[in-house]
């Protein structure tokens, strides 16, 4: 969430930053709120104050012995206490008032993002790799799967219903060669793997901004305060909740395997073919502990990061700077990873890497202890995928076919599955 004082100095600037968004969030309703909850705080505190000073001539008055005096004093001490206790009431519920609509008021955005309504106004930086040529018609995944007996979304439908699938066979064996093979790679470059719970509580979901806001994107277990994890990004930037971390140990980089759960509430639709948007999807994430000052450094380490993944898998694809009516409600800049998908002829997202700044550490009490001495300062979050596995699985699929309808496997997988170099059709 955004500081305060922020709100309170900067209206306009937030006002400019929500209407790039292009976000009706309810910011006016924010600040008469806070108005209102600052004027009954201060009225707290006068009454409180007079209060003090009744106590104090009450018991004054008892040490000259001048008894009758001080029960009148106290006699409207009575109702002066029945006055603190219905303002100690109004301003509790005001504040709560402030702070429920705090958290549904989505981040700034970077000055370097391109400002725009949606993703016709975001930013190609650059590009790697030439999307493959072939002489026939490539096939899309939905097609080559079922097609080579690997991919099932029949009998998906039959035990969960639509928008899941079934891997058998070596499409099985290849999604878990890419999550051990990115995770092999990213622990080779300095992060810490770390296996978190695949359930959490909604003080996580807080701490990360997917709730309240989004709370209808995701599946919660009846009876329990718990949830299926939308990502990664909420158990391992939820690690240091509520912690104060040395500067010194900083910056902290975390790659972490979990199956991801949402329920595609707001997708209308989209993508209702094939692996694109399932309610069900494995992802390796990556997550980022900065120093204000580091972190849009880090920014770039991590998009690299996720960048070598497709590098090393021989994926063509680009890197695009999302707009302001583009990013994540947590986001301060996002950098997408967008690969080819010949079967599509379209770049689709494979990875979103994003500062968040210090928004979720706001939500979350995550800060950090500078060396030079000083007052714990809230850190900046980072998180991005390393990659999402089943969009990864439809770009080898797609990129790497033949006509005959087989799939060379890429060759940094090949030592994950026994020396495998081609995906031919299954019984």
């Amino acid at each position: 969430m955004l500081a305060r004082e922020l709100l309170r100095t900067s209206p306009d600037r937030i006002r400019a930053a929500l209407a790039a968004r292009g976000s009706d969030a309810p910011f006016a309703e924010l600040l008469a709120a806070d108005s209102r909850w600052r004027e009954a705080q201060a009225e707290l505190e006068a009454l409180k104050a007079e209060r003090n000073r009744g106590s104090k001539e009450v018991g004054a008055l008892l040490a000259k012995g001048r008894t009758e005096e001080a029960e009148k004093v106290r006699s409207g001490m009575v109702k002066l206490g029945a006055r603190v206790a219905a303002a100690e009431v109004e301003a509790t519920a005001l504040a709560e008032a402030v702070g429920a609509l705090e958290l549904v008021i989505p981040n700034l955005p970077h000055e370097t993002v391109p400002v725009g309504p949606d993703e016709t106004a975001n930013r190609v930086e650059h590009s790697w790799g030439e999307p493959p040529t072939f002489d026939f018609e490539p096939r899309s995944h939905w097609d080559l799967g079922p097609a080579l007996g690997i991919l099932d979304f029949e009998r998906a439908a039959k035990v969960a219903g639509a928008r899941f699938a079934v891997l058998w066979g070596a499409g099985a064996a290849l999604e878990r060669a890419l999550v051990t093979f990115m995770l092999d790679l990213h622990r080779g470059t300095g992060y810490r793997e770390v296996y978190v719970p695949f359930l959490v509580n909604s003080d996580a979901l807080i701490g990360t901004g997917q709730l309240p806001k989004f709370g209808a994107d995701l599946f919660h277990i009846e009876g329990t305060e718990l949830y299926l994890v939308p990502t990664a990004e909420v158990p391992v930037t939820n690690l240091h909740r509520g912690e104060v971390l040395e500067e010194a140990s900083l910056p902290r980089r975390y790659c972490a395997y979990t199956p991801c759960f949402r329920a595609e509430a707001g997708s209308y639709g989209r993508d209702v073919r094939g692996l694109i948007r399932q309610h069900q999807f494995d992802k390796v994430e990556l997550v980022h502990f900065a120093t204000p000052e580091t972190s849009y450094a880090e920014l770039e380490v991590l998009t690299k990061a996720a960048e070598s993944v497709l590098r090393r898998l021989g994926l063509p694809y680009r890197v695009v700077t999302l707009s302001t009516g583009d990013m994540g409600f947590a986001a301060a800049k996002t950098h997408d990873l967008e690969v080819w998908l010949p079967g599509q002829a379209c770049y689709r997202e494979i990875s979103s890497c994003s500062n968040c700044e210090d928004f979720q550490a706001r939500r979350a009490d995550i800060k950090y202890r500078p060396s030079a001495g000083g007052r714990a300062r809230f850190l900046h979050t980072l998180n991005g995928s390393g990659l999402a596995i089943g969009r990864t699985l439809i770009a080898i699929l797609e990129n790497y076919q033949h006509a005959d309808g087989t799939v060379t496997v890429p060759e940094a997988l090949r030592p994950y599955l026994g020396g495998l170099e081609r995906l031919v059709p299954e019984q």
